[in-house]
């Protein structure tokens, strides 16, 4: 089974989806937990096709490379190596993420899972569930601003950051929120 997280940034995808792993593991299920960070592309990149300062939108990943691992993981019987992300580093990690074959139980998290927009529109179809994570929207830009403090910028960078990225990104996101299974709140 595959369950997707959605939402915007900020709004406790990944704190959701480490949560459900854990507990289907403490149930004796083998769970995995798959980001879609891993498939951020990495700076070189970035810088190569002009997209620095948009680190974070739906372009700036390996959409068809993540929709190609969900592909593996329902049809492969061995092991997959899926990439993680680094947030000290801020890229990605090739090969950080063992799905064995006796998982029953990805869970994947990421902004864009539900969007309806190629290549990411064709995520939902393989996902078993889709749930959105939906929290304050003061609360989701205070947790960005700190995440962004946390890991290098200064704060006035954060914050500008934060209006010029996260919040075009958010807003695209909130629309596919329909194409979810579960809302969930906080």
């Amino acid at each position: 089974m595959i369950v997707g997280i959605a939402g915007a940034p900020g709004a406790g995808k990944s704190t959701v989806a480490a949560a459900i792993v854990q507990a289907a593991r403490e149930r004796g299920v083998a769970a995995a937990l798959v980001p879609m960070d891993g498939f951020h592309l990495a700076d070189a990149s970035l810088q190569r096709l002009g997209l620095s300062d948009r680190k974070g939108a739906p372009e700036t990943f390996d959409g068809h490379g993540y929709l190609a691992l969900l592909r593996r993981v329902r049809v492969d019987r061995t092991t997959v190596w899926a990439p993680g992300f680094e947030r000290d580093l801020e890229q990605p990690i090739a090969g950080a993420i063992a799905v064995d074959p006796d998982v029953r139980l990805v869970v994947t998290e990421g902004n864009y899972l539900l969007i309806d927009a190629d290549p990411w529109r064709e995520a939902r179809s393989l996902l078993d569930q889709a749930w959105f994570v939906e929290v304050d929207d003061a609360v989701r830009r205070d947790r960005l601003v700190a995440r962004h403090v946390e890991f290098g910028k200064a704060r006035q960078d954060a914050i500008d950051w934060v209006q010029r990225v996260d919040e075009p990104n958010a807003r695209l996101v909130a629309v596919s929120r329909s194409r979810a299974d579960l809302l969930v709140t906080g």
